[in-house]
């Protein structure tokens, strides 16, 4: 069996005496549970990162306990409530791993908290994807909506986890994903989110990580996620991930443009697991050719190549009495398709313009889809009018001045 994988390292001062010996494997050790009456036999240490060590073990009795467990010790308070308040929060989804006891030790002047947990008979998602390589479309589609169940669950009640990395993803049995290590998870007071104190910035948003934005909202724990979707399509959890890369992942273009919103503009994004899980479920309608009788007073945006410089189907529009803008808004009225380019993040459909229509249309505002033929023949009477209203006036000066001569 793998075993079960942290990040980071243990401080040294951490490791002293017995500890040191149960580092090295040379001594199996107990732990017992005033909570439970269980005694723990630590048969092997198996991880250990900031939180503190994770030593498979064997509880006796087992009382409908799995043969193993996992014990995780640490001497940091604030993390082993956390993970265990959550965890309790979250007994009744399956997909998140389990926690059997949480239990107190005191040795002389050190305390420890323990976690009796379930064991991840895979270990994490990085050590499970190094062996495994790269998912299919079906395991992904399936897999992310079953860990999006405990995040939805956890959004629903106002928290949020922040620490969605392949580390804290664990393969169970029946290579099951499950969602575990709360100990950073906390609850919001409002949508507006929580200061984003504690992340592990190699998966952190870059705004983020760069400071640019300080709250950590769901939208962000979204973000993790479609990361997560990207790296077991890619089987890679080391290379950069970014949204411009989404168009060379090996899916639909469908899901591609579901992990490219995760990732991409932050205003854009997916802004709760029950919002992600309903995209992963459905797939959107595709946006068909419409019809309009005028651009007059329209605000309108264009896409893809045109037959004519994009410059002069701008002018062309003002000129008919639109209002051109650079992307559809909650404003824009009309969108003039050209030809697809493509390069486009997410397939023929998948531009980032096409997909702004999609994500306004599920908002309740709808944008009107033409084609460039159509947009020609709306300005160029327009334009025909205008070039006779001038030729006209340009006449009526000539025979002014001939008269007067």
């Amino acid at each position: 069996m793998a075993a079960l994988e942290m990040t980071g390292t243990t401080d040294a001062a951490w490791l002293r005496g017995s500890d040191r010996e149960r580092a090295t494997g040379l001594t199996a050790t107990t732990a017992y549970s005033s909570e439970s009456g269980r005694t723990y036999r630590l048969d092997r240490l198996i991880g250990k990162g900031g939180f503190g060590e994770i030593y498979l073990a064997t509880p006796t009795p087992r009382d409908g306990l799995p043969e193993q467990v996992c014990i995780k010790i640490s001497d940091r308070f604030s993390a082993w409530i956390r993970e265990a308040y959550f965890a309790e929060l979250l007994s009744r989804e399956t997909r998140a791993l389990r926690i059997f006891d949480c239990f107190v030790e005191i040795e002389g002047p050190r305390t420890r908290y323990c976690l009796a947990m379930e064991y991840a008979e895979h270990g994490d998602l990085g050590a499970w994807l190094e062996r495994k390589g790269a998912q299919t479309e079906r395991f992904v589609r399936r897999e992310i909506a079953a860990i999006l169940q405990p995040l939805e669950a956890l959004h629903r009640g106002q928290a949020l986890h922040r620490d969605l990395t392949p580390f804290n993803v664990f393969v169970c049995a029946d290579e099951q994903l499950k969602l575990g290590d709360f100990g950073i998870a906390t609850h919001q007071l409002s949508r507006r989110g929580v200061t984003a104190d504690a992340f592990n910035v190699f998966n952190a948003p870059s705004e983020i990580a760069w400071g640019k934005f300080r709250r950590w909202q769901q939208r962000d724990d979204i973000y993790q996620v479609g990361l997560i979707a990207a790296m077991l399509l890619r089987g890679d959890i080391q290379s950069p991930m970014r949204s411009r890369d989404v168009r060379g992942l090996n899916c639909s273009d469908h899901l591609k443009e579901v992990i490219y919103r995760c990732l991409g503009v932050r205003g854009k994004r997916y802004e709760s697991a029950a919002e992600l899980i309903a995209a992963l479920r459905a797939r959107p309608a595709q946006p068909k050719l419409g019809r309009v009788g005028s651009l007059k007073g329209k605000r309108l945006s264009f896409t893809g190549f045109l037959s004519h410089p994009r410059s002069k189907a701008i002018a062309a529009a003002k000129k008919a009495g639109a209002i051109v803008q650079s992307k559809p808004a909650r404003t824009t009225d009309v969108l003039v398709r050209g030809r697809p380019n493509a390069l486009q993040i997410a397939g023929s459909a998948g531009g980032g313009k096409l997909i702004d229509v999609r994500r306004l249309a599920a908002q309740g505002h709808v944008v009107k889809v033409i084609g460039e033929k159509q947009f020609w023949r709306l300005v160029e009477p327009a334009s025909r009018v205008r070039r006779a209203s001038s030729t006209k006036r340009k006449r009526a000066q000539v025979q002014k001045k001939s008269k007067r001569h």
